[in-house]
């Protein structure tokens, strides 16, 4: 047997202060009883009351309540096996965690406003996997794919920009570790979600971008960060930003041209961020959800219990009913 809701549990103890109440009820009765009449109980009274259908009307209603205090955290007995099949997209967000992404043109970061939008993507996706590559100089799978979105939102949280010792943007090696996530089983049903703020080599990303459209996977493609670009935070905290050999601050800029024609190479798209909105929800709706098809992700078998709390609702109306219909006097003539 299993329960559906044990938080109405507790009204159990209505049971006990129900009892209480009634034998305290009848004592007072017959005190005051004793009090009027003395020894002579068929004083006029109380002309052809009975006391045992007045204990037995407390009885049903005390059962009443019980059955229906049963009836709300809904017992189940007996399943039936139910299949269980999940649809939808494998999704890889390859995330730069490259020391510009601490650049503030974007409050309060590039990297933190990115993971706020990552989050709000995980909070309405319908069903599809979904896995997180983190990337500078080098890359690596920080999550892979998954259907526990809460597991995702953790490895998330551990994302920054000391992550990656290796300093760079290395979109093409990105790509391919994401292709590499997905596995090689179908040559469908996948999309990347690139989101970077710095430059690249075109050629080496270009490459590998076709090798995602040869494997069926499309890349949408987020530029964050303003046009003019916007100075690199030191990595100690303590203020300033990063300067080349010649003293001169160093600008992070965004190459949109190598951007766009990795997202054109794939049939993907290309979005650029200024103020930090990266319009997942209408990449992830508009995008992916309409122009991928989805493939069964998971087929597995649970169990179904049936509900039996209406057996309950049942008792206790007809607990009600008899305590309503039994009459207090037993139909015979007082003297």
């Amino acid at each position: 047997m299993k329960f559906g809701n044990l938080n109405y549990l507790f009204l159990l103890w209505l049971i006990p202060l129900l009892i209480g109440f009634y034998i305290y009820a009848f004592k007072a009765k017959d005190k005051a009883v004793k009090t009027f009449c003395g020894l002579n109980k068929s004083c006029g009274l109380m002309p052809n009351v009975s006391r045992g259908r007045q204990k037995a009307k407390a009885a049903l209603l005390i059962l009443s309540v019980f059955f229906m205090i049963i009836a709300l955290i809904r017992p189940k007995w007996g399943f039936t096996w139910e299949d269980i099949k999940r649809r939808g997209v494998d999704i890889i967000i390859a995330l730069d965690v490259s020391r510009s992404m601490q650049a503030k043109d974007v409050s309060p970061s590039r990297l933190m406003r990115a993971k706020r939008e990552i989050t709000d993507l995980l909070n309405i996706l319908e069903g599809d996997r979904i896995g997180l590559v983190a990337f500078a100089g080098a890359a690596f799978v920080q999550c892979p794919l998954t259907l526990d979105y809460g597991a995702a939102a953790m490895f998330l949280d551990y994302l920054d920009t000391d992550l990656i010792p290796v300093q760079g943007t290395a979109l093409g090696q990105a790509i391919r570790t994401c292709i590499g996530a997905f596995g090689a089983k179908e040559r469908k049903s996948k999309a990347i979600i690139l989101i970077t703020d710095g430059e690249a080599h075109e050629g080496e990303a270009l490459s590998a971008a076709n090798e995602a459209k040869e494997e069926g996977i499309k890349i949408f493609a987020i530029g964050i960060g303003k046009k003019e670009g916007a100075p690199i935070p030191l990595a100690d905290g303590a203020g300033g930003f990063k300067k080349n050999a010649g003293g001169e601050l160093i600008i992070s800029k965004l190459d949109e041209t190598t951007l766009q024609k990795i997202a054109l190479t794939t049939g993907g798209a290309y979005v650029r961020s200024i103020t930090g909105n990266l319009d997942l929800e209408e990449i992830y709706q508009k995008g992916i959800k309409e122009h991928i098809k989805e493939k069964e992700l998971k087929s597995t078998r649970r169990k179904r219990w049936h509900e039996r709390f209406q057996w309950f609702c049942i008792l206790a109306f007809i607990m009600l009913a008899g305590e309503f219909f039994i009459p207090e006097k037993n139909g015979k003539a007082g003297t």
